[in-house]
Formats: C-alpha cells, structure tokens, sequence
C-alpha cells in the first residue's frame, strides 16, 4: 500500500517530454532571453546566489577560518555587489565556520553520507542533527541514487523525510546528481519524490565523480518545481552546481 503512494504520486505529475524535445525548449530559450540577461543587475543577483564551498579531505580548521575571513572581508566592499549567499563546508566544520563568520550569510553544511549517500538512515539522520547543532543553517544531502534507480522510492523518500525532521528549522537542500540520472523522465521523477518528501530546495549536482549541471537538468527541474507549486501553493527553491565556472556557464 505504501509503494503504491510513491507511484500514485508520480502518476499525478505526467511528464512526457523526451530529451530531445527538452534540449529543443532550452535552445529555444537561451536565443531568445540570454543576450537580455547580460545586464550588471542579473550578474549582481548570481553573485548573491552563489554558495562558497570548500569540500575538500585536506580541509583543516585554519584553512576554513580563513575561508570564512574573505567572505568576511568582502562584506559591505562593493555596495552594488551582494555577498554569497551561504559558505558550505562538511559538517565538521560548521562550528568553525559559526565561529568565524561576522558576514551575514548563511552556513551551509553537507551531509548524510555525502557524496555518495551510501550509509546507514541512522547515520544520515545523527550527521545532519549535529551538523545543525553546531551552526549549520542549511543542510545539502544526496539522494540515495540506488534506491532510486531500483525503483524502491519508498524507502528513498522515507529516508529523505527522517533527515528532513533531523534538520529541524535548517532548510534541507537535496541534490538529485542528475549527472547519474541521466534521463530527463529520471530528472523530473527524482524532483517530485524529493519535494514530496520535504526538500525545500532542489539542487543539481555534487560537482563530485559525474557530469555536473545542465542546461536541461535545470529545466526539467524549474518544470518540477513548477508543477508543484501548481498543486500544492508550496515555493521551493533551485541551485545549480557543478559544471559552473564563469559567469557565461551561470548566464546559460
């Protein structure tokens, strides 16, 4: 009865666009608003979105603090630029970053057996508790692309939903890796079980191991997102990661 939900749920989001059709929709839409996005407001509101992040193993405490500093330091510098929206770090250093940070911005932390995602619930659930007990105001988790991809949405979705109340107040931000996914049927289905399951923001891509963001990973899930807020009146966010370097790769 409780697998019969999660195909229910997908049932009432159909999605019957192939990628070729989709790529067709973004192609369309770069000729027609890219050169109007190429203006000081749009690159000022992607500098604002951007989440500063060192997920490195030779991270050490010091190298973090001063991480911390240069969003520190850049605070106020530039009245026309804002700062980034948030530093993400493992969650071992969220308290570094809570100590450190003067800048009004957001910590965010990974968790939950990130990248790979391939731990015990119970260990995803204690690691993002911690991590929000320690300063995190943002929580970035993985969703379980073995469970997904072996159709077991059932317990992806009720994995997600345990991290979701272990982040308490903190937003949940879930990366889909549609690198992994592949497809954009896989795209879409991984968005709808994900904001089902409580995600308050959908994300793109670890940067780590696969093919990072796309053009047509971020449409399918703005298509999602949209979808969503149609049936439910509930706003999630999107973050693009990975694959993004230049202010050209933010703009398209």
């Amino acid at each position: 009865m409780e697998k019969e939900k999660y195909h229910s749920t997908l049932e009432a989001y159909p999605f019957r666009l192939t990628d070729e059709q989709v790529t067709e929709q973004v192609n369309k839409l770069l000729a027609e608003k890219s050169e109007q996005n190429r203006t000081k407001e749009v690159y000022s509101n992607i500098y604002g979105c951007i989440d500063l992040t060192t997920l490195n193993s030779t991270d050490t405490r010091e190298g973090v603090w001063q991480f911390t500093e240069k969003v520190n330091n850049f605070d106020g510098t530039r009245p026309d630029i804002p700062n980034v929206a948030a530093i993400c770090v493992y969650p071992n250093f969220a308290r570094t970053v809570k100590e450190a940070l003067t800048a009004d911005v957001q910590i965010a932390a990974v968790s939950a057996g990130f990248p790979s995602s391939q731990t015990f619930t119970e260990v995803k659930v204690a690691e993002t508790a911690l991590a929000v007990a320690d300063g995190a105001d943002e929580i970035d988790v993985v969703i379980n692309l073995g469970l997904f991809l072996g159709d077991e949405y059932q317990e992806m979705c009720e994995e997600l939903s345990e991290i979701k109340e272990a982040c308490r107040q903190a937003t949940l931000k879930v990366i889909l890796e549609t690198g992994a996914l592949k497809t954009v049927a896989n795209i879409y289905k991984a968005s709808i079980l994900s904001l089902y399951s409580g995600a308050d923001f959908l994300k793109t891509s670890t940067g780590k191991g696969y093919p990072g963001a796309s053009p047509e990973a971020a449409w399918v899930m703005c298509r999602a997102i949209s979808d969503y807020h149609q049936k439910t009146g509930r706003k999630i966010g999107i973050k693009v990661s990975g694959g993004v370097a230049t202010p050209e790769d933010a703009l398209t």
